[in-house]
């Protein structure tokens, strides 16, 4: 990693390296060392010191937007992609003080709702918590102990797309609890060992919260601003041969492959159409790519992790997740913020007032100049 740039190179071909330029390229594989809290820092004594990328590093350059959005009314996904053990859960949630990015979103929230109150804002603010598994095309609520038999269905909503019909949505008022409701859920999850991770992740994970504000409009009326913010932590891509998986596990890594293919499939015709070619995009081919739907190429501003190995013989598998990523950052989504119609039309009449006087100054301006 130089700057944006990554650089792959087989070290058993004769091959020339391959380069790919991104928003941002983390080194993350080496050049750290553990401080006296646990917290994995930059080691200035390594050569590669200078360039290792902490969790605070990574959550101001990308967690900090997402947090913003949501103030703004936005909606925002940010998921990670890679194979299995390449660190999608480590960025995402993190281990110990060593926080992810979505327990340290959830922190924040909460810390900046209460310097508003403190303020004398008069706002409300309503946050509500959710989290749900993809574990062989069927969908399983994390936050509900009993399982279904065939899991959630999963319904259409005319305007607000896919959904998990059923899924338990709860309220939550501070960080606390919603660090209570996500070890809860992430005790739920279907982990399992293979060769490659001891703790592999043998589903799609999604934690959803929705941020209310309800405030009081120009015209004098209740009005809210919501924003939906998805954060995904998918499943690692696999080879068979690598994780020695067999019986269920292969059955496993055969579900979350092809789950996986369909979100590639999907991501390709997004591309496509980014580039001006009409392609059908194929999001009913999976549990999976129904669910984001939106945050693929509806109303979302969205992030996306590509989680890399360093090691020689992961060189097939990181080369196709940089492949992967680089048609990923062809797709342009169309976000909108998520308010009261007339709130809206309020808060654009003002902005042409203000454009308006803002013209009509300049051209006062114009106009004395040539006067005099």
């Amino acid at each position: 990693m130089t700057g944006n740039t990554t650089k792959i190179e087989d070290p058993s071909s004769t091959d020339e390296p391959k380069k790919f330029t991104f928003d941002f390229s983390y080194w993350s594989h080496d050049g750290c060392k553990e401080e006296g809290n646990g917290y994995y820092g930059p080691d200035t004594s390594h050569a590669n010191g200078k360039k290792f990328c902490d969790q605070m590093k990574v959550y101001n350059e990308l967690g900090v937007g997402v947090l913003e959005n949501a103030w703004e009314g936005y909606n925002s996904t940010l998921f990670a992609y890679g194979q299995t053990g390449s660190g999608k859960s480590w960025s995402m949630v993190g281990y110990g003080v060593n926080k992810g990015i979505v327990p340290l979103y959830c922190e924040n929230i909460f810390k900046q709702i209460e310097e508003k109150k403190a303020g004398g804002e008069k706002t409300e603010y309503e946050v509500t918590f959710s989290m749900l598994e993809i574990y062989n095309e069927q969908i399983r609520d994390l936050l509900d102990s009993k399982t279904r038999k065939g899991g959630l269905k999963c319904r259409q909503h005319p305007k607000q797309g896919f959904y998990a019909e059923g899924l338990k949505i709860v309220p939550v008022s501070s960080y606390v609890d919603i660090e209570a409701k996500t070890e809860e859920g992430t005790r739920n999850r279907t982990v399992a060992s293979t060769a490659m991770n001891a703790t592999s992740s043998r589903a799609h994970t999604i934690v959803g919260i929705t941020f209310v504000q309800k405030y009081i409009n120009a015209a004098g009326e209740e009005t809210a601003k919501t924003s939906i913010v998805n954060l995904v932590d998918l499943a690692g891509s696999e080879r068979a041969e690598s994780t020695g998986a067999t019986g269920d596990r292969l059955k496993e890594g055969a579900a979350i492959n092809q789950s996986l293919s369909c979100l590639g499939n999907c991501i390709a015709a997004l591309a496509d159409n980014a580039g001006g070619k009409k392609t059908r995009v194929p999001y009913r081919d999976s549990v999976l790519t129904k669910l984001l739907k939106n945050a693929l190429g509806g109303n979302s501003k969205t992030i996306m992790i590509a989680a890399l190995s360093p090691a020689d013989i992961n060189y097939d598998e990181t080369l196709s997740t940089l492949r992967y990523a680089d048609r990923a950052k062809q797709i342009k989504t169309k976000s909108s913020v998520n308010e009261d119609p007339t709130a809206q039309l309020i808060r654009e009449l003002q902005e042409e007032n203000e454009r308006l006087k803002e013209s009509n100054r300049i051209w006062k301006s114009d106009h004395n100049h040539r006067r005099r």
